[in-house]
């Protein structure tokens, strides 16, 4: 929770200006009460707000909001807003969740993220009392009363659970699959970085010679599917960000990172993993990992470990160990 007291647009720096939230409130969205803030990103626009609270299950999101005073329940919530994600199944539950908590309900999001499908459905079932459309999205706003016929259900993989939002919740990823076919005979201490919803974590456990698992994950969502997935005393959750974790040494670290933090793929996140696995592996430890193809991390390999080889693969995956890590 933050107190302070709302200001102006124009005490605001220059990007601030293209705010949805802060438009809307110059034109007379009315907050009185606790706005509680549904997964919105770090450095989304709250600035100056007196009375609000934010849900965070990213881990990078957490440590941001967390270090503005922000986090908190919502349990006193006057008004939610809905900050849409890039999945469909996930902005659906937020909205479907926003509504049964009550009061006033708040939407904004891009029209790359589905907000133009969300706004004419809701407007079916509620009176919108105010609409914003600038830089390329959408926010209005409605009083909480009807749900849409939304199916929010996520048909998970057979013998997983999965929910909304998280990486390859409907199937194995073809690139997991790919590396678990390469995990012979290892023992020790294992870390799984980035770990998701725990698919290459149970893989891992079946090997006897594990003493313990390290499920590192920036996804809360996603971790608390991978202890469920796992259900073992030797795998540990651990909600972080990968690329600044600092824990081991390990005898091992597998990873299929991922390349995506927003809608444009960014290598440099894979690359932040390979760093990472350097970084906490013992002298003698053995770093296994999968990646698209297309994608450039060979020449991070080698500046990272003495030792690599590029394991068979697929058309669309090559699969890597790495030995002797370089400190």
């Amino acid at each position: 929770m933050h107190n302070g007291e709302r200001v102006g647009p124009r005490a605001h720096s220059d990007h601030m200006k293209y705010s949805r939230l802060f438009t809307a409130l110059d034109e007379g969205l009315d907050l009185s009460g606790t706005l509680h803030v549904l997964r919105p990103p770090a450095g989304f626009d709250l600035a100056g707000l007196s009375d609000v609270s934010v849900e965070a299950t990213y881990y990078p999101d957490y440590q941001y909001w967390d270090a503005m005073g922000f986090i908190g329940d919502g349990a006193a919530r006057a008004a939610t807003l809905v900050v849409l994600p890039r999945s469909k199944t996930l902005a659906r539950s937020m909205i479907v969740s926003a509504i049964a908590a009550g009061g006033l309900v708040i939407v904004d999001g891009q029209k790359t993220d589905g907000v133009e499908g969300v706004y004419k459905d809701l407007r079916k079932v509620s009176p919108i009392l105010g609409v914003i459309a600038k830089g390329h999205g959408r926010l209005f706003w409605f009083e909480a009363g009807a749900t849409p016929k939304w199916d929010t259900t996520v048909k998970s993989p057979d013998g997983y659970k999965t929910v909304a939002g998280v990486f390859s919740e409907t199937k194995i990823d073809a690139g997991s699959a790919l590396l678990a076919d390469h995990l012979e005979n290892l023992k020790g201490e294992v870390a799984d970085l980035g770990a998701g919803w725990g698919y290459l974590s149970r893989e891992v456990l079946r090997h006897e010679g594990v003493t313990r698992l390290d499920m590192i994950e920036a996804e809360k969502t996603a971790l608390e599917c991978a202890v469920e997935n796992t259900n073992d005393p030797r795998a540990r959750d651990v909600w972080t960000d990968a690329l600044t974790y600092s824990g081991g040494p390990y005898d091992v670290v597998i990873s299929n990172p991922p390349f995506h933090a927003s809608r444009t793929g960014d290598p440099d996140l894979g690359k932040g993993f390979i760093a990472t696995a350097a970084r906490i592996l013992s002298p003698r430890g053995a770093f296994y990992m999968v990646a698209n193809r297309h994608l450039p991390y060979e020449a991070e390999l080698d500046a990272k470990f003495a030792r690599v080889e590029e394991l068979s693969g697929s058309g669309a995956f090559k699969t890597f160990r790495a030995t002797r890590p370089k400190r």
